[in-house]
């Protein structure tokens, strides 16, 4: 897999779940056992249309999805959520054609990662994939108001970098955000099909 960003690029936004790292079958699963324990359920189509909304988001719809009204909060969902994905978090691996751009352009042009992920998920992930070091701006959905499909997200991450959003190029693996970047007026890529998940 061979690609070099778009001419005439000046920074590079990178969203981290599904696009920097494979960590989709992990939150799923984590999905999964918490939605089980609470008598709900969820499969991949679910998840996948979700790609890029912050978990309460998604423990909301599950809620209403699976009519538990009155019965769970989305804070008990996404506790359960949580600690089932912290068990599995250290098996994840970076999606290396993604990351291979991040190295080449290391120290060369302004990078950040705009995800609607959890502070403390998004920095373990970080973490066990090697990646904290390339990047000083990482905006995650505790640092908004607005989410993906707004690009609030992304242009934060512009307005740190200090490039103007018609020169940057976002990598993208969910619908939400792809259509966030180009809300943004970025440039966009899909990396959907530059490797193999089983998610």
């Amino acid at each position: 897999m061979q690609y070099d960003i778009k001419p005439g690029v000046k920074g590079l936004i990178f969203d981290l779940d599904g696009t920097l790292a494979d960590t989709m079958p992990y939150h799923f699963q984590g999905w999964k056992k918490a939605c089980k324990k609470f008598g709900a359920t969820i499969d991949p189509a679910f998840l996948r249309k979700h790609t890029g909304s912050p978990g309460w988001i998604i423990a909301r719809e599950i809620i209403k999805e699976n009519k538990l009204n009155g019965n769970i909060t989305a804070d008990q969902i996404i506790e359960e959520k949580l600690k089932e994905f912290y068990e599995v978090q250290h098996l994840v691996k970076a999606i290396e054609p993604v990351v291979s751009i991040v190295k080449k352009y290391h120290g060369l042009l302004p990078m950040a990662v705009g995800t609607g992920g959890h502070r403390i998920a998004v920095e373990r992930t970080l973490e066990v994939t090697s990646l904290r070091q390339y990047f000083d701006i990482v905006i995650t959905a505790n640092d908004v108001e607005n989410f993906k499909p707004h690009p609030e997200t992304f242009l934060k991450c512009a307005e740190l970098m200090n490039v103007d959003p018609r020169y940057i190029e976002v990598f993208e693996d969910g619908d939400l955000g792809i259509e966030a970047a180009r809300e943004a007026g970025m440039m966009v890529t899909d990396v959907r099909s530059w490797y193999d998940s089983n998610f």
